[in-house]
């Protein structure tokens, strides 16, 4: 990698945090006039270990990082968490500058969505494949809004997202690829807690009973495609899993089998490659998960 000066500041005071667009994209020209590439992890912040496993990523696979902290009031329903959504600005910062990150790209709302801002990107394809979508949806044409956005304001060599937001995963990439967006979008592999719970911000919703019953949530999607790896009915094995997570005392939105590559439902493995993905409410708190069949 190139030997020249950093873009942000030194390792010990932290990353340069950039408010404004001029700003950042003074920031990313000083890179690219030194042939470097650039990286982007987008965040709403309240960072994780899930998080911090796409900076390295990002920093195995580009000069330099930059990591997008925005709680994005455009993905949020007007009943669910934006006011009460975690945000952890400090410990953030601090996790950020143990791994070397460049820059902090910390937009105001006013920046990204200015007066009058008017344009919005409605996807389609994987976005309306009857799982997140059916639930909440709003959700997609938000994401890929500030997604775009975020893109074209740090228009990196590679973005890196997080398997565990599969279908997001999915609309994102069909997103960069269908407005030729020259960008390589990365998946990395969901982190988990040692009982298998996927790590997400929304985590620190639930209460200390909660939390003992949510790894049920991973045990079952293992159990099934364990069963279906082992040819049993795919609908009654789906079932049986339905049936165990309410029992658990999960209030359920989806259970489902789908194709890796497109969403589109299943009707038995052969049909596959097979995704798994799951989405319940325990309590007040919204947890989602999947696993490869």
């Amino acid at each position: 990698m190139p030997q020249s000066l950093p873009i942000g500041s030194n390792s010990r005071a932290g990353p340069k945090v950039i408010r404004s667009l001029s700003a950042l994209r003074k920031t990313v020209a000083r890179a690219r006039s030194n042939g470097e590439t650039v990286a982007l992890v987008p965040t709403m912040g309240a960072l994780h270990r899930g998080h911090l496993a796409l900076v390295r990523l990002a920093r195995r696979r580009a000069d330099r990082v930059v990591v997008s902290i925005f709680v994005n009031p455009t993905q949020f329903a007007p009943n669910e968490d934006f006011g009460s959504y975690p945000r952890t600005w400090t410990a953030d910062i601090a996790e950020l500058a143990k791994l070397s990150v460049d820059a902090v790209w910390a937009p105001s709302v006013a920046t990204m969505y200015p007066e009058g801002f008017a344009t919005r990107v409605v996807p389609g394809g994987p976005a309306l494949a009857g799982l997140e979508d059916a639930f909440r949806p709003h959700f997609f044409g938000g994401v890929c809004t500030v997604v775009a956005k975020l893109l074209t304001q740090v228009q990196p060599d590679i973005a890196t997202f997080g398997e565990k937001d599969f279908q997001q995963l999915m609309v994102v990439t069909a997103m960069a690829r269908d407005l030729d967006l020259p960008v390589r979008i990365v998946g990395v592999p969901t982190v988990r807690e040692n009982d298998g719970l996927a790590l997400s911000s929304r985590n620190a919703y639930l209460t200390t009973a909660e939390r003992a019953v949510a790894p049920t949530l991973n045990r079952v999607l293992k159990d099934c495609a364990a069963g279906l790896r082992r040819n049993r009915p795919l609908g009654g094995t789906l079932a049986a899993g339905r049936a165990e997570l309410k029992r658990a005392g999960f209030v359920l939105d989806y259970l489902e089998a789908r194709h890796a590559d497109t969403l589109a439902p299943v009707r038995r493995l052969s049909d596959g490659p097979v995704r798994l993905l799951v989405a319940a409410r325990l309590g007040r708190t919204r947890l989602i998960d999947n696993i490869a069949v």
